[in-house]
């Protein structure tokens, strides 16, 4: 018959009674911990510093419940540390992108170029900011794909935020024809944005002359608004400045080109044909 007091000591018992109840009672705590830090560094300051702070009283608190257990099995601290230094050593030497990348991620989380829930811009990537890990920066674009970009490459790359200021510009390209009144288009132009719900009048919107098209005058139209209605700005000014000018009659010209061969010489000749009906096709 088997016996299991052959194998298992009232010692071995109370070493397993008391592992267990290490990773019953400190998990559970380790988790509400770890929640309560990323809720309140979260509500006084930003989710970006709750996130660090989670994921640093996390591992902390895991390292500390590891080194417990690993005290209560007799397992000795030393030659583990010896071997983690050797192993430290050789793998610093093989993997020294990941290095590279905790180092630069070491310092986009103290020069702060943006947080989380940050939309930013990085080469033609554009999508808000879902963490800031040690190796990474996770993305998620506006189509709802995830993109995972590598600190190192944030680092050497130009990095756009387009919601770090509470407002931004959008500008508006607008092209009206030769005959049309500048002054008059100029006060449609601010018209519209005074009765636009999203634009704001301070700054002000500005109407920039931009240049002498080939078909048509080119104004730069400024508005200013919100960050987070810059998109609604950009769907609805436009909209409504093509309402205007067909409500005013000001021409939105098309491109076209003009022949024109000056005041001293002679005109180009034109001849129009007229083709009967008793004429053949391919006949001139």
């Amino acid at each position: 018959m088997f016996d299991l007091e052959q194998y298992i000591s009232e010692e071995m018992l109370h070493t397993i009674f008391s592992v267990a109840v290490i990773i019953v009672v400190c998990l559970p705590i380790l988790f509400i911990v770890r929640g309560w830090a990323k809720r309140f560094f979260t509500k006084k300051y930003t989710p970006h510093y709750g996130m660090l702070a989670s994921k640093l009283v996390f591992y902390s608190g895991l390292i500390v419940v590891v080194v417990t257990v690993m005290g209560q099995l007799g397992i000795s601290l030393a030659p583990l540390l010896g071997a983690a230094g050797i192993v430290g050593v050789a793998l610093g030497f093989a993997s020294q992108t990941s290095v590279s990348n905790i180092i630069s991620g070491l310092f986009l989380i103290a020069e702060q170029p943006f947080k989380v829930d940050d939309i930013i811009t990085i080469n033609t990537t554009t999508g808000i900011v879902m963490s800031i890990d040690v190796l990474s920066v996770k993305l998620r674009t506006f189509d709802n794909k995830f993109v995972r970009i590598p600190n190192e490459m944030i680092i050497k790359t130009e990095v756009t935020n387009l919601t770090r200021f509470p407002i931004r510009r959008f500008d508006a390209k607008v092209s009206v024809a030769y005959k049309e009144n500048i002054g008059r288009v100029r006060e449609l132009l601010l018209e519209v944005a005074r009765n636009n719900e999203y634009s704001l009048s301070e700054p002000e919107p500005q109407i920039i002359f931009d240049a002498f098209g080939s078909s048509s005058i080119n104004l730069d139209f400024r508005i200013w608004a919100p960050a987070d209605d810059w998109l609604l700005v950009k769907n609805t000014i436009q909209e409504e400045v093509k309402a205007k000018f067909d409500e005013e009659g000001i021409e939105i010209p098309f491109p076209h080109v003009s022949f024109y061969t000056g005041s001293d010489s002679t005109a180009l000749p034109v001849e129009v044909l007229t083709k009967t009906k008793d004429q053949n096709p391919g006949d001139d």
